[in-house]
């Protein structure tokens, strides 16, 4: 994005600040659907925690994009952004009956991910279509926070668990629609991935009722110069061809569906603050910013890398520094990072700042949330207002002492 239109935004509306780029939203994800443009049926549900303020879901409801949900919440907000429901998916995990009782009242489609809650429904609600999410015990990732597909991950249902899963359906008589699996964010092994999805073709032979086979997602994009990414156009030719003859082997036109969160809205995102001190010590140049962890978790939670940019003196020299906020911990957001020579008051840019970043901030020592702006056509439009100690008190009950 423009670096004088991120300059003017920081000064129109403050720091610290997300700034989403529409254009680049776009971009990515008509990049998905051309790489898989030899499938008949595709269908893209965007991953709503990514980055959930309802006019990012308005912009892929444009798009006529799905939405893959992961709480009831989600179901909500997508419902409230115009999506019809056949188009929003359930993905949750670990939740009760009755919160998936709860989606299945909206008409959204259901994914069940353990035995319990699927014998459970299918004892119920025999005719309702839903998706089972297995998992291929496959690592594809590089992050073994986000790694979700292997042996001792929560999610899905163990590939070596298909005949309990049989003789549930058979028991209750579901209807088995989908087949679902997601191994986990940043996969750059693509070969890995194909591997994975012959596991779920192989199962999906077994349920003759299938209208879709849901790949899942987590394609990697790059947060540095030189950085390895999924290359989504091999993955799509090699991907699309295979699942075409297993559509001829099945003798149906299945659906193709994915839930990328990251790859259609990391990029498109930058947060934007504001540098309140240049801290000298015997070992380390720090400089402080008006944010930290409870804003911008990623770099502390996953040690995520993101690009910083100091947007005020892009030719200065270059010095290093570590990069830090105003919280009460130690919230290194970037560390020994070579950075254009920083003074008090500069503006710096953190990159790559699309996907579960604003969706995972908090406020961790009474901060206040930071607004959102999304541009389109050039324009920035405001999207969330910055937080005010009356959303801090919201909900809080006081007590007579």
């Amino acid at each position: 994005m423009n670096r004088s239109l991120l300059l003017k935004l920081a000064k129109q509306f403050d720091t610290p600040l997300y700034v989403y780029d529409a254009d680049k939203i776009v971009s990515q994800y008509q990049r998905m659907t051309k790489a898989f443009s030899s499938v008949k049926n595709l269908k893209i549900n965007y991953a709503v925690k990514a980055l959930s303020n309802i006019n990012i879901l308005k912009v892929f409801k444009e798009l006529n994009s799905g939405i893959d949900t992961v709480s009831v919440q989600e179901v909500q907000l997508g419902l409230r952004a115009g999506f019809d429901p056949k188009d929003i998916i359930f993905t949750p995990n670990g939740v009760s009956l009755e919160e998936i009782e709860q989606a299945m009242g909206y008409g959204v489609q259901l994914n069940i991910d353990n035995l319990s809650i699927l014998e459970q429904f299918g004892q119920k609600y025999p005719n309702t279509p839903v998706c089972i999410r297995i998992n291929p015990h496959i690592m594809a990732g590089g992050n073994s926070k986000i790694s979700v597909g292997h042996i001792d991950s929560k999610f899905g249902i163990s590939i070596h668990q298909l005949p309990h899963i049989h003789r549930v359906v058979e028991n209750t008589g579901m209807l088995i629609s989908g087949i679902h699996m997601h191994t986990g964010s940043d996969i750059y092994d693509v070969d890995a991935f194909l591997r994975a999805t012959e596991i779920l073709f192989n199962a999906a032979e077994t349920f003759k009722d299938l209208s879709y086979i849901d790949f899942g997602s987590g394609f990697k994009v790059p947060y540095k110069e030189g950085d390895i990414a999924t290359d989504i156009e091999e993955l799509g030719k090699k991907l699309s061809k295979r699942f075409n003859d297993f559509c001829k082997q099945f003798g149906k036109d299945l659906t193709l569906m994915f839930e990328p969160g990251k790859f259609l809205v990391s990029e498109a995102g930058n947060f934007l603050v504001h540098v309140n001190v240049v801290k000298q010590t015997t070992s380390t140049v720090f400089a402080g910013v008006d944010s930290g962890m409870n804003h911008f978790i990623r770099p502390m939670f996953y040690d995520a890398y993101h690009h910083i940019e100091n947007l005020s003196n892009p030719n200065g020299k270059e010095r290093f520094y570590t990069v830090v906020g105003y919280i009460c911990e130690t919230d290194t957001l970037g560390a020994n990072r070579r950075i254009n020579e920083i003074t008090e008051g500069d503006i710096l840019c953190f990159h790559n700042a699309g996907a579960y970043c604003f969706s995972m901030a908090s406020n961790y020592n009474s901060r206040y949330r930071p607004a959102e702006v999304l541009v389109k056509d050039g324009k920035g439009y405001l999207i969330r207002e910055r937080e005010t100690i009356e959303d801090i008190l919201r909900g809080q009950v006081l007590i007579d002492s």
